[in-house]
């Protein structure tokens, strides 16, 4: 470790690790209600979270209520305070731990997949589970993440010391080379396409019904090298029952990077409706790439006379 990382602006980064470390300490169950009144109290700080989960359930969900969707919101920000809680959970809980909640589907899928020797794309969306997914594949097998590098150098430090203490291996989601060679070397790279993006190779692909910025890299990387699309999707169960993660049938891809995108769109909306809650709905999902596309959030600075 640098010693950089322990200069006194960053002590109040390190309490904070600390109090995550004994947070990890906690029963499943103690964790699930401290995580509830965490979730209120998140949807009532001054922050655009809430306005852009509403949007985001206006836009997805026009056949609920408005009080309907208002419930949902309440239920989305417990969700979001669990889900931080969750964190500590995945990076400090033994196997062990975590096996007695998780409960796997489809590993068989997993098994024939990795036995063809052309690697694996375990493909999945952003859920507020996220950590747990990825904590719980490990127990499967060694699995590579793509990671968005975060400027905080002890956030940084902690997210490649604890997510990669179990087998796990990061991969900088810009990192393209490094994909392709975890794929040829028949490694497992868990990969989430499922939000805005705008950058090169982008792709308008409907999400319920509404045309976003989309990554389309997924089916081109499996032509590329050979690998299985496996779809995973990971629920929190009610209560304290834990969680079922699901390992999908290969997705069959077409020679339209576009449609295979907007197959795997389709399934991320059926698990939403599965657990609408668990949803991430915090991200501004829709997005365009011309300056004709309606601006959902009301963000677009007016243009001067």
């Amino acid at each position: 470790m640098r010693l950089r990382l322990w200069a006194p602006r960053h002590w109040l980064m390190w309490a904070g690790l600390g109090v995550l470390r004994l947070v990890a300490l906690l029963p499943y169950g103690a964790l699930i209600r401290l995580g509830r009144p965490l979730g209120a109290l998140l949807r009532r700080l001054p922050l655009s979270f809430a306005r852009t989960a509403r949007r985001n359930l206006e836009l997805c969900l026009p056949e609920l209520s408005a009080a309907q969707r208002e419930a949902l919101l309440r239920e989305h920000f417990t969700s979001l305070g669990i889900a931080l809680l969750e964190i500590p959970f995945a990076w400090w809980s033994t196997p062990e731990r975590l096996a007695k909640i998780t409960r796997f589907e489809g590993v068989e899928h997993l098994k024939a997949a990795q036995a063809r020797g052309r690697g694996v794309i375990l493909l999945t969306a952003h859920f507020t589970s996220l950590e747990m997914a990825g904590r719980s594949l490990l127990a499967l097998a060694p699995v590579s993440f793509l990671y968005r590098p975060t400027k905080n150098e002890v956030v940084a430090y902690a997210l490649r010391r604890f997510r990669t203490a179990r087998g796990g291996h990061a991969i900088p989601r810009d990192d393209i080379r490094a994909f392709i060679g975890a794929l040829k070397n028949n490694e497992c790279v868990w990969y989430a396409p499922d939000q805005s993006y705008r950058k090169k190779g982008a792709e308008m692909v409907p999400m319920f019904g509404i045309p976003a910025a989309t990554n389309t890299l997924t089916s081109r990387l499996a032509r590329t090298t050979g690998a299985t699309v496996l779809p995973y999707f990971f629920q929190r169960l009610p209560g304290t029952q834990g969680y079922r993660a699901v390992i999908h049938p290969p997705l069959e891809l077409s020679d339209c990077a576009a449609a295979d995108t907007e197959r795997f769109n389709h399934m991320i909306e059926a698990q939403v409706r599965l657990a609408p809650e668990q949803y991430l709905w915090i991200h501004r999902r829709f997005k365009g790439l011309s300056e004709d596309y309606p601006d959902y959030y009301g963000r677009r600075t007016p243009q001067r006379a």
